[in-house]
Formats: structure tokens, C-alpha cells, sequence
């Protein structure tokens, strides 16, 4: 027994915060488990078999010291199975210990973590302790509501659902769980509609002792991966129908956390999101009760905030909504089809129509344009059109943006790819502007520079190439 007590005791001295790892084991083979008492209590009293300060166990804790307090028993309940732990007060005659957090060591010392806000604790000392009745009840309504949200799943995505995490805060719920794609909004609206259901029957949370394998034969859903002891703590809740498990009831799961004693206790269990959190496993976030009611207003408010807007009744904010987005759209349309006979027909470097933006090369034609304001996405769609309207030819448009930087697009008419290459032509256009290269194919290519200023002079460059010739004026050209 020694021996194995000897290898016990390196093998947590090898991980991690190795001091106190071994301080945990010693902790708890000198007093052993501590007693959890919260299933029924929120208060009780207890006492200290343990003080931890900085790392190192210790006789006292003195006001203002930051520690850890070790009983022999305790109605908090130390974080584990996604459950957070309690908070609340160590106190006894003149002296307030505030426990902010209480975890679970080698699964079965319970540790509360705070600060000792005045008198003085010391080992061997008799105490009251009270959990935090507010926190705990947020806690237990979100974790028996995780219950309820799980067999949801089950039955309207399908049995293949198991969970893969979770996380029970007063405040809200976190629910990981093995599904390969995301929910739709309808499957999210009957998942919460199922729980909301189970909640209102205000039915009462039963808990029973019982072996493993009994529970397994009474329907109870356990966690893959979970190791359970010779005795496991089962949790059912709701009735319905068409169940299949003991006592047709709804949830029936080998669980250690707290819980209501009715359903009806939640209040309201809604969703708040569905996201992807890695390969085959969705998560959804879901709050109850006052949470869930606090963020329900918030959205009432901002309907109400957009119907003042619209000036119209919150019945009708989608319809208008829907009005205003359809009238955008078809002006966005109305303008980018200016924008383009404004870039193609008149404005830009050139004043005029077409023919004073087309130049008679000789061999060519080329049709060159500057446009101001005009996307650089929209300018191959410029192109495109320039080429319809020139027949054969090249058709070269910089586009100028509002911080001064150019986009270079050039096209050649299929008939002329032969003898005349966009991709070089834009390269030559791009040196112009104060760019590098240009890439694309010998019918359309881009560029771009830091220069717009130089347009004018990009597009001379590009009518030089063709011309086989220095590089012209192009104002003078076109004139």
C-alpha cells in the first residue's frame, strides 16, 4: 500500500504545478473526500481541514489574504460536468471569507477560492458557510434546462446527437453536440418549442441512486468517455407519450450537478445561437428565465426603435424593411448603369461621346477612358461593353479611386488577340502609373499604380505601343 501511495504521489509530482499537485494528494489522503451536502442545502456548517496560500498549505489566513479554504463538508458545489462552481460566504464571529470560485481536486476534494475580507481563519476552526442563492439558482436552471435541450436534439435531428460539451453559468447555457451540418431555422424553433413544452408541464425533477447498468436499462443517456463509480446519481425530468424510456419520462441522464425540483422552475428556455465549434459538432447557446426574458425585451425594444424609424407598426417593419431594400437595390442598379454610360459615353479625360474617346491608330483602334469613382470590379464589365461598341479594337480604361490610386484594365477584340496581346499593353500602362506588371489574358488584363494622376499618360502609353511610336499626347490625339 505504500508503495502504491509512493507512485500516487510522483506521478502527480510530475505534472504540471507539481508543488501543488502533491499538496492536493496529501490534502486528500489525510482527511479524504469531502462531504458535499448541496444537493439539499445552501447552507451549512463545516469544518476547516485546510488552508492554501500562494501555492503552499498554511495554519491561518490573515484579512486581505487571497486563498483557498478546505472543509470537511460543504454545501457548495465545485465546478465539474460544465457546471460552474458556487459562490457565496465562509463566515464565522467577526470573520468574512468571500468564495468566488470552488473547484473539484483529484474528483473529490472540494476547494473554495477567495479572499478573506476580515477577522482571520485558521485550521481546526468551525464555520458557516452559504452559498450564493441568486448564483445557484441561475446555475441549476440553465444545467436542468441543458437536459431538456439535449433530448430536443435527439428527437428532431435524430439519435445520433451526444454531447460534447457544455457550460452552465447563472446567465446562459453553452450546449456542444455531434451534428454534421447546421440547423435550420425551423429545426432551431421546434428544438426550442419541445423544451419550452417540457418546462411549462411543470413536472417534478426526480433524482435516484442506482448502479450503472440499471440506469443504462431505464433509458438514461450517459456521457462516452465519463468514468462512473458502482453507484451513479440519475436525473429525469418531464413525461411524454411516445417515450421509450422508464415511467414514459422526457430526459433521463446519469448526471452529478444541481438541478430544479420542477421544470417550471426554468421559466423559459431561448436560443440565442447555433454556430460550428470544429469537425461534426454544432454549438447552441441558449438562455432561461430572467436572462432569457431581460434578452427578449431588448429585442422587443429594438422593433420598437425600427418601427419609430419606418413610421409604421412593428407588424409592419418587415414589409417596409423588405420595400426599402428592394428600392436600394434597383437604384444601386440605376446608378452603376449611369456610372457606366458616364465612363464609356462622356466625362472622364475626355469630354464627349465615343467617337472622341476613339482613336484611328491606324492598324487599331483604341478606345480610351478615365473614370473617376467607378469600382475597380467595375471596370472589366466597362471593358466588355467598350469592345461591343468598338467592333475590333482595344479598349483600355483606368479607373481612379477616391485616395488618388489607379486600376488599369485593358481589353483586345477577339479578331486582334493574334497581333496584339492585353497583357502587355496593360503592363506598359501600369509602369506609367507607378505600378508593376499586369496579369490576366491576351484578351483582358489588369493593372493598377499608385499614380491616378498619370491616367492620361498611362493611356498615351498604351496608344503608343499600338502605334509602334513614342508615346503622344492623348488629349492632343483626340482632339
Amino acid at each position: 500500500m505504500e508503495r502504491q501511495r509512493e507512485e500516487a504521489r510522483k506521478s502527480w509530482s510530475g505534472s504540471g504545478e507539481s508543488a501543488t499537485e502533491t499538496l492536493w494528494f496529501e490534502l486528500a489522503e489525510e482527511f479524504g473526500a469531502t462531504e458535499f451536502l448541496g444537493y439539499e442545502n445552501e447552507a451549512a456548517s463545516g469544518e476547516i481541514v485546510g488552508l492554501i496560500k500562494d501555492g503552499q498549505r498554511v495554519e491561518a489566513l490573515e484579512q486581505g489574504d487571497r486563498g483557498a479554504v478546505i472543509l470537511n463538508q460543504t454545501p457548495f458545489y465545485a465546478e465539474s460536468g460544465g457546471q460552474v462552481g458556487d459562490r457565496g460566504s465562509i463566515h464565522a464571529a467577526g470573520t468574512l471569507f468571500e468564495v468566488d470560485d470552488t473547484q473539484k481536486k483529484l474528483g473529490r476534494l472540494f476547494v473554495h477560492q477567495g479572499t478573506l475580507e476580515k477577522g482571520g481563519l485558521k485550521v481546526g476552526d468551525t464555520v458557516e458557510l452559504e452559498v450564493d442563492h441568486g448564483f445557484r439558482a441561475g446555475s441549476r436552471a440553465h444545467h436542468s434546462a441543458t437536459h431538456l435541450l439535449h433530448e430536443a436534439l435527439r428527437r428532431v435531428l435524430g439519435t445520433h446527437v451526444a454531447q460534447k460539451g457544455s457550460l452552465v453559468e447563472p446567465g446562459r447555457l453553452r450546449f456542444d453536440f455531434s451534428h454534421t451540418k447546421p440547423m435550420t431555422h425551423e429545426q432551431i424553433e421546434e428544438v426550442e418549442t419541445l423544451a419550452n413544452r417540457m418546462i411549462l408541464q411543470n413536472s417534478a425533477v426526480e433524482t435516484h441512486l442506482m448502479s450503472p447498468d440499471e440506469a443504462i436499462e431505464k433509458g438514461a443517456l450517459a456521457l462516452f468517455g465519463e468514468k462512473y463509480g458502482d453507484e451513479v446519481r440519475v436525473v429525469s425530468m418531464g413525461t411524454i407519450d411516445d417515450s421509450e424510456k422508464a415511467g414514459h419520462a422526457y430526459s433521463i441522464e446519469l448526471c452529478g450537478g444541481t438541478h430544479v425540483g420542477r421544470t417550471g422552475e426554468i421559466g423559459i428556455m431561448k436560443i440565442v445561437g447555433e454556430t460550428a465549434v470544429g469537425s461534426g459538432t454544432r454549438r447552441i447557446e441558449a438562455l432561461t428565465g430572467e436572462a432569457a426574458r431581460t434578452y427578449l425585451n431588448a429585442q422587443a425594444d429594438k422593433v420598437r426603435e425600427a418601427s419609430e424609424l419606418l413610421k409604421v407598426g412593428p407588424d409592419d417593419v418587415i414589409t417596409r424593411l423588405a420595400a426599402l431594400v428592394d428600392e436600394r437595390r434597383k437604384l444601386e442598379r440605376q446608378l452603376a448603369e449611369a456610372k457606366r454610360e458616364l465612363a464609356l459615353g462622356g466625362g472622364g479625360a475626355q469630354a464627349g461621346g465615343d467617337a472622341d474617346a476613339i482613336q484611328d491608330l491606324g492598324k487599331v483602334k483604341l478606345l480610351a477612358r478615365t473614370a473617376q469613382g467607378v469600382p475597380a470590379k467595375d471596370l472589366r464589365g466597362l471593358v466588355d461593353e467598350g469592345k461591343k461598341r468598338i467592333g475590333s479594337g482595344v479598349v483600355a480604361i483606368v479607373g481612379v479611386s477616391e485616395d488618388g490610386k489607379a486600376s488599369l484594365v485593358v481589353g483586345v477584340t477577339d479578331d486582334l488577340t493574334g497581333e496584339y496581346n492585353a497583357v502587355d499593353l496593360a503592363k506598359a500602362g501600369a509602369t506609367v502609373l507607378g505600378g508593376k506588371g499586369g496579369g490576366g489574358r491576351p484578351d483582358m488584363a489588369q493593372a493598377g499604380g499608385a499614380d491616378g494622376a498619370k491616367a492620361d499618360e498611362a493611356l498615351a502609353a498604351i496608344a503608343a505601343q499600338l502605334s509602334g511610336s513614342a508615346a503622344p499626347n492623348l488629349a492632343e490625339t483626340t482632339a
